[in-house]
């Protein structure tokens, strides 16, 4: 490297470090504004929870419009979402409830929603959740819901409907199955650890590579990279987090026979959202036994234009033949069409209940 390019680089390096500073000192502005807001809202009589999701969504909406680059405006938002989640610690560090142990995709989604400034409740299983946000052990929750290759999470379903929480906020994850053991070659390997969703989304993958070995359905991908940290002869399927904190490698990455095999999470917890400017709002209905009653019940959404992204049925457990609707739709609960539908539609059901109203899914 010539002297000139040399010179170059220093003074790059140092236009970096001058930055740093700039940076540096504009966060721990911004951290004191977040303690003034605290104090206001002290003031006022607030003192237990300060997360607002619609003002968090319209701030990274905003970011992810403005970003000019060269940072993909993803990177950008996730940039924001960590001093976000640091500020907000200084007024009231949030405490969340997950599937845990620590490492399974509720963890990740978790911190991918809310950031790692808060306080994490890994529970045992979707029940202790809802319980934990119930009693106020935690303040917010998050579940999964929907997978797009394994589909509709009914456990999590059923739990909604005996539950008086609302939903406030969804999570969008990309999931990514590694291998995971300290084994460095397959044919070492005779059994495989994993939730049975997991092992399902790999189905193709494992008998093609590891055809006869036996699988084993466990609580979570954690718990299975958990049993393989000291174990011969065994593999996990996790994702790259569970292989970084039980610190057992990566032996082959993204199995997942779907390229696009996705998790959607909701976030569960007690007050109503308002509006965002991008929404979502969930429903849960029921329909009277005789013919063209979903017919009906939907009319009043196609007649405003409102969309309509997910339908699901369950047995609503009180007749035979008898069903309960889950349904996603295209905005909010207050927006004027929004409220007139649903005015519409309860004429048409024996039950409607509003989930909740949310931003839609921002990172």
């Amino acid at each position: 490297m010539s002297n000139e390019e040399q010179e170059q680089l220093k003074a790059i390096r140092d236009q970096i470090d001058s930055i740093d500073r700039q940076i540096q000192t504009l966060i721990n502005e911004r951290a004191a504004c977040a303690q003034k807001v605290a104090a206001i809202k002290i003031a006022s009589g607030e003192s237990d929870n300060f997360y607002r999701p619609e003002r968090e969504a319209q701030i990274l909406r905003s970011i992810e419009d403005r970003n000019a680059g060269p940072l993909d405006k993803k990177e950008m938002a996730r940039l924001f979402r960590e001093i976000m989640s640091a500020c907000l610690a200084l007024e009231s560090p949030l405490k969340v409830a997950f599937l845990g142990p620590a490492g399974t995709y509720n963890h990740v989604a978790t911190v991918k929603h809310f950031g790692n400034s808060i306080e994490q409740n890994p529970v045992e299983n979707i029940e202790a959740i809802f319980r934990s946000v119930e009693t106020g052990q935690s303040h917010f929750g998050v579940v999964p819901i929907e997978n797009s290759t394994e589909g509709v999470i009914t456990h999590t379903l059923d739990l909604l409907i005996n539950s008086s929480l609302l939903i406030s906020g969804e999570v969008d994850l990309r999931i990514h199955h590694n291998l995971i053991s300290h084994e460095t070659e397959l044919k070492n390997i005779k059994t495989i650890y994993s939730h049975q969703q997991s092992l399902a989304q790999c189905r193709l993958w494992l008998e093609a590579h590891l055809p006869g070995v036996d699988q084993y359905a466990v609580k979570s991908n954690a718990e299975a990279v958990r049993l393989c940290r000291e174990a011969s002869g065994c593999a996990a399927i996790a994702g790259q987090l569970a292989a970084d904190i039980y610190q057992v490698p990566v032996l082959y990455q993204d199995i997942e026979d779907e390229a696009d095999n996705t998790t959607r999470f909701i976030v569960i917890g007690k007050q109503p959202v308002p509006p965002s400017g991008k929404d979502r709002t969930s429903l849960l209905l029921a329909t009277d036994n005789k013919p063209g009653a979903l017919h009906h019940l939907l009319k009043p959404l196609a007649e405003r234009n409102i969309g309509m992204s997910k339908i699901e049925s369950r047995p609503s457990r009180r007749g035979v033949w008898e069903y309960l609707f889950f349904i996603d739709i295209d905005g909010h609960k207050d927006a004027p069409l929004i409220s007139e539908a649903l005015a519409a539609m309860k004429h048409e059901t024996a039950m409607l209940r509003i989930l909740g109203s949310y931003p839609r899914a921002v990172l």
